[in-house]
């Protein structure tokens, strides 16, 4: 096991490096640059402009100019916003992504693998229609639909919860319910049909058959015995998933004006700012691949009959 850890984290560098190559290249070749505007500059203040960023240089220079840089840990300055570089922008703002993602997700495990768990157990009852119900809707609406829904009924009709903002903003802890609840929506679909197809499958095994045939009471063989091997789909599509529902959470972010990485990587994007956009793909791409080794390690560490050599 410890072997086969080492060669997932050197595989991780050619990995990250192919997605720098192509991220770097990629937004060069594109039309425009991150000078261009609907006045033209005079062409001896951009060169000068060009000159002091070192994008007057042959792009394989640049490139290697850059890739040291982040090496070095060094995203580059921002050509947008002139007051701070990209780690700056980034690191500031991730934190808010992040606790937006994992709250969303807990809400999205728990009630997922419970009403799963619920619905497997008794299938084709009101108790499995309902929750699939919700999960049917879960995939269907998109979730600009969702968010504006959810601060229609609950912060501008009932006043439960602020419309928008953040509790790093001072503006309290209620401000996390309503974008969080939004973002885990889909999840929740997702979670929830995973978990009950697999325990459906696992329920109807052998060594379940045997389980009841011994007598053993159903909350044991649900929770110490199906549960355990119905849960191996689940953390396969949990390392994608924190992944995707934090790069995810833009829409949300906007929506719900919350201060998080998706605001950079719209407004990058729309600035043509090579260095942001570039840094929030690394770092976007640094935690999908992350989340997908945590979770080869823990699949292995709940199937027993996984080995990795």
């Amino acid at each position: 096991m410890t072997k086969y850890i080492f060669k997932r984290l050197i595989g991780m560098i050619p990995t990250m490096l192919i997605i720098i190559t192509l991220s770097f290249f990629i937004v060069r070749i594109a039309p425009g640059g991150p000078f261009d505007g609907e006045r033209a500059l005079p062409e001896v203040v951009k060169r000068n402009i060009e000159a002091k960023y070192h994008m007057d240089e042959p792009l394989w220079q640049q490139y290697g100019r850059y890739l040291f840089d982040v090496i070095r840990g060094d995203l580059g300055p921002s050509y947008k916003y002139k007051d701070h570089d990209v780690n700056y922008l980034i690191f500031n703002s991730i934190p808010n992504s992040i606790i937006l993602g994992c709250i969303a997700m807990a809400i999205a495990l728990i009630f997922g693998v419970s009403f799963g768990i619920i619905a497997a157990v008794k299938q084709n009852s009101v108790l499995d229609y309902i929750p699939m119900g919700i999960a049917a809707l879960g995939l269907s609406v998109p979730l600009f639909v969702v968010g504006p829904l959810l601060q229609y009924i609950f912060a501008m009709k009932l006043g439960w919860f602020p419309t928008s903002g953040w509790f790093s903003e001072g503006l309290g802890w209620k401000t996390i319910i309503l974008p969080s609840i939004a973002l885990s929506f889909a999840y929740y679909a997702d979670i929830a049909r995973l978990t009950r197809s697999s325990m459906l499958e696992t329920l109807r095994s052998d060594y379940i058959r045997t389980a009841k045939a011994k007598g053993m009471r159903n909350s044991v063989i649900i929770f110490k015995h199906a549960m355990k091997g119905a849960m191996l789909p689940i953390v396969s599509y949990l390392g994608p998933a924190f992944a995707g529902i934090i790069t995810g959470s833009i829409v949300v972010e906007q929506v719900f004006r919350v201060p998080g990485l998706g605001k950079f990587f719209v407004q990058s994007s729309f600035n043509r700012d090579y260095t942001l956009i570039v840094g929030v793909v690394i770092v976007y791409s640094a935690i999908l691949i992350v989340m997908n080794f945590v979770v080869d390690v823990v699949y292995a560490q709940l199937d027993p009959r996984i080995t990795y050599k």
